[in-house]
C-alpha cells in the first residue's frame, strides 16, 4: 500500500511540474466536481477534483445514487461502481475513453475474474492502466471499489 500513495504521489508532483512554465510557475488551480448522478461523498472529501488538465476520481463504492442501496452480488456491484465513475467523468466534461489510470481495490480476489470481464466491457478498446489490489475490508462492506485519473479538456 505504501508503494501506491508513493507512486500518486509522484504522479501528482509529476502533472504540477508539467503544468509549470519554464520561465514562471502557474499556479494549479482546482475545480471541485459533483453530480446527483453518483452518490454523495460519506465523508470529508468530493467525488471528484480537476487540476492540470486532469480529473482525479474519489473512490466509488456500488452505492445507488438515488436508494443509497448496495447491491448482492460483484456483477451488480461493479457494474454500478462503474456507472457512478461515468457519471462523474461526464459531469467533468470527459468520458470513459480519457481514462489513464484505475485502481481497482477487491474484498476478496477470488472476485477478481467476474470484476474484470465486467471492467472490460466498460474499457474495450484502449484501456487504460491499472492496478488492482485486495484490502481486507471496506466502507459499507462493499466487495467493490474503483478510483480514476481522467484527461479532460
Amino acid at each position: 500500500m505504501k508503494n501506491l500513495v508513493l507512486r500518486s504521489v509522484i504522479f501528482v508532483l509529476f502533472l504540477f511540474l508539467i503544468s509549470c512554465s519554464r520561465d514562471n510557475a502557474v499556479i494549479v488551480s482546482k475545480k471541485i466536481i459533483s453530480t446527483e448522478n453518483s452518490p454523495a461523498a460519506i465523508g470529508p472529501y468530493n467525488q471528484g477534483i480537476v487540476a492540470a488538465g486532469f480529473l482525479f476520481t474519489s473512490g466509488q463504492l456500488p452505492i445507488h445514487p438515488q436508494t443509497g442501496e448496495i447491491p448482492e452480488t460483484i456483477e451488480e456491484q461493479t457494474m454500478l461502481v462503474l456507472e457512478n465513475l461515468k457519471a462523474i467523468i461526464n459531469e467533468a466534461g470527459s468520458s470513459l475513453d480519457n481514462v489513464v489510470k484505475c485502481t481497482v481495490y477487491l474484498q476478496d480476489m477470488n472476485d477478481f475474474s467476474t470484476m474484470n470481464k465486467i471492467y472490460a466491457s466498460y474499457f474495450n478498446e484502449n484501456p487504460p492502466a491499472r492496478v488492482c489490489v485486495e484490502v481486507s475490508k471496506m466502507a459499507k462492506n462493499a466487495l467493490v471499489e474503483i478510483d480514476a485519473i481522467v484527461k479532460v479538456d
